[in-house]
């Protein structure tokens, strides 16, 4: 395959386990509702940081973030179980994986720092900062890579038939 040929981020067998199965729905759910809590939970933490209000809300969002963000991750291996046979680490989703990893130890060590109560407010507001932002980066891989995949022509019926044989590249 040329190097200019765009990245096949499914096979025709993996899309159509992607398009069959419902744990493709959830993360369509998920993914949106865990951006609009991000937003909420980004304006009440600046506001917290700048004016020093509201921040108990402000620490609440970033536990409530990090609950949905468990349940993304969670349902999205699973997801990653179904369409490509591994639940995390897919060679089509590889980097977007070890950036999320990275995400999960940061709003994990914020959940655990909040929950010690050890850290001052402030501290805590600056790690889910730090949080937000790995997320934010994890957020544009995964829009780019649906992206791709809504690129990705389908197979043509014009195309060799299927004899099951793969050329190697």
């Amino acid at each position: 395959m040329p190097a200019s040929s765009p990245q096949v981020l499914y096979t025709p067998a993996q899309r159509a386990r992607r398009d069959a199965t419902a744990w493709t729905l959830v993360q369509g759910i998920l993914a949106p509702v865990q951006f609009l809590i991000f937003g909420v939970s980004l304006y009440l933490v600046i506001n917290s940081l700048h004016t020093g209000e509201h921040t108990d809300w402000a620490l609440a969002s970033v536990v409530l973030k990090t609950v949905v963000l468990y349940a993304i991750m969670v349902t999205g291996a699973i997801w990653e179980k179904v369409v490509f046979g591994q639940y995390l680490f897919a060679p089509a989703f590889y980097w977007e994986d070890v950036v999320s990893m990275g995400v999960m130890v940061l709003h994990t060590a914020y959940v655990w720092a909040w929950w010690q109560g050890a850290w001052s407010a402030n501290d805590l507001l600056w790690l889910a900062l730090a949080a937000y932002g790995s997320y934010a980066i994890n957020a544009a891989q995964y829009i780019r890579k649906l992206r791709m995949a809504r690129l990705q022509k389908q197979p043509s019926s014009t195309s060799l038939p299927d004899t099951g044989a793969q050329a190697s590249t």
